[in-house]
């Protein structure tokens, strides 16, 4: 019984240790505390703006389904309110959030992405022997040259060859 414990136990921690679970965890707490600055905006700036055309939260968007929509004193309610408003506010949350996660993270990491791979493709393509050997004969230029700069017109007059 003692060595199921130990092994479930183990499981759990393995899977607590890959990877995957610290990247998700760290993702979901990011994720809330943008849900705080996007939902800001859009109550702050994107409701205003909207709700120009009437009223300015538009919470108090509404339909009265079966007349009269009313509360009494004793809070119970009288016909069928929809909140279309909130709604429209949830939804403008939504593509707000929707659009900054894409421009901002899934594009830029997509673009990477492929410019990786096509720097890969075309490594795999050129012999490695000839990468090497320009790369090899890049750095050695520069050396040269460097040297040449830092010599000045002091020294013996001597020159170097230049290369082809």
């Amino acid at each position: 019984m003692s060595k199921e414990k130990e092994s479930v136990l183990a499981g759990f921690k393995a899977f607590l240790m890959r990877g995957n679970v610290i990247d998700l965890a760290v993702a979901v707490v990011i994720g809330a505390a943008f849900t705080n600055i996007v939902n800001a905006v859009v109550k702050g700036v994107i409701n205003p703006v909207v709700g120009a055309f009437g009223t300015q939260d538009l919470d108090k968007y509404s339909y009265c389904w079966e007349d009269p929509c009313s509360t009494a004193k004793d809070g119970t309610t009288h016909g069928i309110e929809i909140l279309w408003g909130t709604v429209l506010s949830s939804a403008l949350n939504f593509l707000i959030t929707a659009a900054v996660v894409y421009f901002l993270m899934v594009l830029p990491m997509s673009r990477f992405l492929a410019r990786r791979a096509r720097i890969m493709a075309a490594k795999e393509q050129a012999p490695v022997d000839e990468v090497v050997q320009d790369s090899e004969l890049e750095v050695l230029k520069e050396i040269r040259d460097t040297l040449i700069s830092q010599r000045g017109p002091s020294d013996s007059g001597t020159t170097v060859p230049r290369s082809r």
